[in-house]
């Protein structure tokens, strides 16, 4: 393990896995690092990543210290990283609950704020 590292904080990036706080039920914005929520206010904005690797950095967070698949921000990444990749139309549904479920964690008042 790097310095960085203690037995219930492991990364295999940049991006480190609070053990303790994984499977959550709620997010705290502060406990949410810089690039995730960067990548994640990309993905509500109106211009989101391109890059599918990078989304999925941000889905991979969400799915580990969100709750799971059923993680609305996790869904939104996935479905967002689905269309870059076999240029689909995404799911505006999706989209729109991922933009309240953003509200509800805290990063915004109102889903507007986001975009």
């Amino acid at each position: 393990m790097s310095q960085q590292q203690s037995a219930d904080n492991v990364s295999i990036d940049d991006i480190p896995v609070d053990i303790d706080n994984t499977q959550s039920e709620e997010i705290d914005p502060a406990d949410v690092p810089d690039e995730i929520e960067s990548i994640t206010r990309g993905l509500a904005g109106e211009h989101p990543p391109t890059n599918p690797l990078v989304v999925l950095k941000a889905a991979r967070w969400w799915y580990i210290h969100g709750k799971g698949g059923t993680n609305l921000a996790f869904q939104w990444a996935i479905e967002w990283a689905r269309h870059l990749a076999t240029d689909m139309p995404s799911d505006v549904e999706r989209f729109d609950e991922f933009l309240e479920y953003l509200v509800m964690v805290g990063f915004a008042d109102e889903p507007h704020e986001l975009s």
